[in-house]
């Protein structure tokens, strides 16, 4: 059986329930991108943007959040790329991200290289 995660409370306790409630993205913006995001797009709902804020929002703490402890671990305060690389490499969820992340990181060490010289 499938336990609770952690943000599975989210939708019951009135996380989302506020239309008009503090948003850290606007909406507007995000709607605009769900629109460019293909032809056959043509209306959305007005929850969509809503639910798709609150998912970005959760996906930036957790990254933040993953990198961070990265920085910790470092013995550092200041939080730099190659942490948020390493917590995307170090995380199975992020997947998705790290061939993103080895290009840029591969792509700034031979940009350091080639001003070195």
């Amino acid at each position: 059986m499938r336990q609770a995660g952690r943000y599975s409370g989210l939708l019951l306790s009135g996380g989302l329930s506020a239309r008009t409630g503090p948003h850290s993205l606007p909406l507007a913006r995000i709607k605009k991108i769900m629109k460019k995001s293909g032809d056959d797009v043509k209306m959305i709902s007005g929850e969509a943007p809503i639910v798709f804020s609150k998912a970005c929002e959760l996906f930036i703490e957790e990254l933040t959040t993953r990198s961070w402890m990265v920085t910790m671990q470092g013995k550092r305060r200041t939080l730099h790329k190659e942490d948020v690389a390493s917590a995307v490499i170090a995380t199975d969820i992020f997947d998705f991200l790290v061939n993103l992340v080895a290009n840029n990181s591969s792509n700034s060490t031979d940009n350091t290289e080639e001003i070195g010289s």
